[in-house]
């Protein structure tokens, strides 16, 4: 069984609500955070499977088309390809907030559905999230919760770092 990195996309890997990028409803809005590009290649490199899983209801309250959040993707795999790190594949809720879906975090849905599918051993994985519903999915799914970006007491995670790429620098170290 593999090891996996489950990453929020809004706020660990991309800008938002910054003074550039209130929402990432195009491809032009997708700004890699410092460091992401890095983090994601050096998680790679030590052999970790990398996921996205994130909620987008923005296609479910009509601000975006499935087919737009499909170009966002695509530009963050490109901009992620010019550090030379990838993503194994990405899950995304597009349903409305309060839908009650099991996939939007802060339901498990999307970590239990990629750990299906390649074969992930939870009990050694992470979920890196930049707000609660992140954490309280990650804690459902049975992985280690990695708070980033914001005070650690926001929210009940494992671990806190400022960064992602600070996170995947102390879990290549070999911690």
């Amino acid at each position: 069984m593999s090891i996996a990195i489950f990453l929020d996309r809004d706020g660990v890997i991309n800008e938002v609500l910054s003074e550039r990028v209130r929402f990432v409803n195009k491809p032009k809005d997708f700004h890699l955070l410092e460091g992401a590009g890095e983090a994601i290649k050096l998680l790679n490199q030590a052999g970790y499977l990398v996921f996205v899983v994130t909620n987008q209801g923005g296609v479910g309250l009509g601000y975006m088309k499935e087919s737009m959040l499909v170009d966002v993707h695509k530009k963050m795999e490109k901009d992620l390809a010019h550090y030379g790190a990838m993503v194994n594949d990405i899950a995304y809720c597009p349903h409305k907030p309060y839908e009650g879906c099991i996939c939007r975090k802060p339901n498990p849905g999307m970590i239990l559905q990629l750990a299906e599918q390649h074969q992930i051993d939870l009990d050694k994985s992470y979920m890196v999230g930049d707000r609660e519903p992140d954490i309280e999915a990650g804690k459902k799914a049975g992985v280690k919760t990695v708070l980033v970006g914001v005070s650690k007491e926001r929210a009940n995670a494992d671990l806190y770092f400022p960064d992602l790429l600070q996170f995947a620098k102390w879990l290549t170290k070999g911690h």
